[in-house]
């Protein structure tokens, strides 16, 4: 069943507006809806349903678009948007459920030393430990997470990634996991299938297995008589008399949009949430318009501290190649991600812990694998360990690799490694030629890339393969780091002098004080102040949920918290 209605079926008033279908627009459409309000909900991308998503090299060329400082290059409905900047190089997924389509499906709980930061508004900190948990517990519950069952096929990647932690005596355990290992309704009653462990999460799951917003929230809210709408991007947001105007763009070819591409929409209240540039580059437009708001928009941004790295051609197979639509014909590849090592409990400074997962390359980019791998590992990488016979047995399996093909030989033998700590969150988003840009020019000398580097120098040792550090790196001259986690630009503060919203997520009405702007809200990555060093998704959820229940006690509103399996 489709989710999003026809264009044809869009009023011009709603009580409340939400922008955005990732974790915090979807989660807040399902939380306002069940309280009872009238809820439209805009999502810029298509609605793609499993099958829909790239089995080839062909339609992943078609799901991929470009912002560049020279322009964009693609369909701007493509699933995957690349962000290009001298300095970083964002990834985002675009789509109804957002950045969950394209994600690791990973659920980790920030580390709650994190939040003692100043950056964060008093009273955030002082919700960690009753309505933040509570958040994450809720999040926890409707996205369905769980961990790799214990009687399912072991999975070599995994194996890899332990041999390493306890070579090094590093903290390690499964990934918790946004992915369904049966058959079945899920906690919305929402049919699911089982996991083929094909390994191709990050290029959108066919199977009907991934937990992603499409799967829980966003039929939560549907079921609860939200309207949800794709292919509007939102331009910016107006004040008119009391309410507000939300301007957009509509981006399908049906005759509706066709006829009347331009449209305003508007409501009593609006909540953000089209991701850390998404939301941010609407507020610049939106400020442009004329809209008062903090001088500290675009400031705070973070990559989360992202590094990417291969242990390349090790001397133990790893089978960490996505099968996709042949996976009931391949060994099994697991979740993209199916493990963690975890150095955060062994760290008296939380801003030296690493999160460092398995990671796994999709079916539909292994046409050059081999080819790739061999170049960057060339270019700069460093062989840990030595003698002929190893040599000529890394080089055979080169060859296999080129011969057979990339779920052979080096391929085969080959580790992606992903890893999350703490940069300074310090970069600048700002809007230049009406593209949301990045300003960071220190990023590739920060020093946590160096230690992360080194614990994956160490860790492919134990592995016997050829470290290749952030791979673009070893083929770029400018080293541009890479995120699919970017945060901030709408940073949350205790007042306008120090950040875009307060701890609520309501947007301040001007460059000093406390004042907000009435019904206004962000809900996404781009309010976090600082890096966080874990994967996103369910901090963000979490934060959402809290926001949620705050709105709705301040209106006096009742969210009706209960699952279908819990009435019956």
């Amino acid at each position: 069943m489709r989710l999003s209605s026809p264009i044809s079926a869009m009023k011009e008033v709603y009580q409340i507006v939400v922008i955005g279908s990732g974790y915090g627009g979807s989660i807040a459409a399902s939380r306002l809806a069940r309280a009872g309000q009238e809820v439209c909900l805009l999502e810029r991308g298509r609605e793609l349903r499993p099958g829909d998503y790239p089995n080839s090299e062909l339609e992943l060329a078609k799901e991929t678009q470009l912002n560049t400082p020279l322009g964009h290059v693609g369909e701007e409905t493509a699933l995957n948007e690349y962000h290009v900047n001298d300095e970083m190089t964002v990834l985002v997924g675009i789509g109804l459920g957002g950045g969950s389509l394209i994600n690791g499906n990973v659920a980790l709980r920030t580390d709650p030393r994190i939040f003692d930061h100043p950056d964060w508004p008093r009273p955030f900190r002082t919700d960690v430990s009753t309505r933040l948990t509570h958040g994450y517990e809720l999040a926890e519950q409707m996205l369905g997470t769980t961990t790799y069952p214990d009687n399912f096929p072991a999975i070599p990647k995994f194996e890899a990634l332990k041999k390493t932690a306890v070579s090094l005596n590093a903290n390690y355990y499964p990934a918790p996991m946004n992915v369904t290992f049966h058959d079945g309704p899920n906690v919305v009653g929402v049919e699911q299938k089982a996991c083929q462990l094909c390994g191709d999460c990050m290029t959108g799951c066919n199977y009907h297995a991934k937990n992603t917003t499409l799967m829980n929230y966003l039929p939560d809210a549907k079921h609860h008589s939200a309207h949800i709408f794709t292919e509007i991007e939102v331009h910016h947001l107006e004040r008119r008399e009391g309410e507000w105007a939300v301007h957009c763009r509509l981006l399908g070819d049906s005759d509706a949009a066709k006829a009347q591409p331009e449209r305003i929409i508007k409501a009593e209240m609006v909540i953000l949430a089209a991701g850390t540039l998404g939301s941010t580059k609407i507020l610049f437009r939106s400020r442009e318009a004329g809209l008062a708001l903090s001088q500290q928009l675009g400031h705070h941004f973070s990559g989360n501290g992202d590094v990417g790295a291969f242990a390349y051609n090790n001397n133990l197979p790893v089978n960490a190649v996505g099968t996709g639509p042949k996976a009931a014909d391949k060994p099994p590849v697991g979740p993209l991600i199916n493990g963690v090592i975890d150095t955060r409990p062994q760290v008296d400074n939380w801003e030296e812990g690493l999160v460092i997962q398995e990671g796994t390359f999709p079916s539909a980019a292994t046409l050059a694998l081999a080819k790739g791998l061999k170049v960057m590992a060339t270019a700069s990488g460093k062989d840990t360990d030595k003698g002929l016979l190893d040599k000529l047995k890394e080089t055979y399996r080169e060859w296999v690799s080129f011969f057979r093909g990339p779920y052979h030989g080096a391929v085969k033998h080959t580790l992606m490694w992903l890893v999350m700590t703490h940069d300074d969150s310090r970069g600048r988003l700002v809007l230049k030629n009406d593209r949301i840009r990045i300003q960071w020019d220190d990023i590739g000398d920060q020093p946590f890339a160096q230690r992360v580097n080194e614990f994956l120098r160490r860790g492919t040792t134990v592995l016997g393969g050829t470290f290749v550090s952030n791979p673009l790196w070893s083929l770029l001259t400018n080293r541009p780091m890479v995120t699919s986690h970017p945060l901030g630009g709408c940073p949350m503060g205790e007042d306008a002098e120090h950040g875009v919203v307060n701890h609520k997520g309501q947007v301040f009405a001007s460059e000093t004080g406390t004042a907000v702007h009435e019904g206004l809200y962000i809900c996404d990555g781009s309010v976090i102040p600082h890096s966080l060093g874990v994967n996103l998704l369910l901090t963000i959820s979490a934060m959402t949920e809290r926001a949620m229940a705050i709105l709705a006690e301040e209106r006096g509103w009742q969210i009706d918290y209960s699952l279908p399996q819990q009435r019956h």
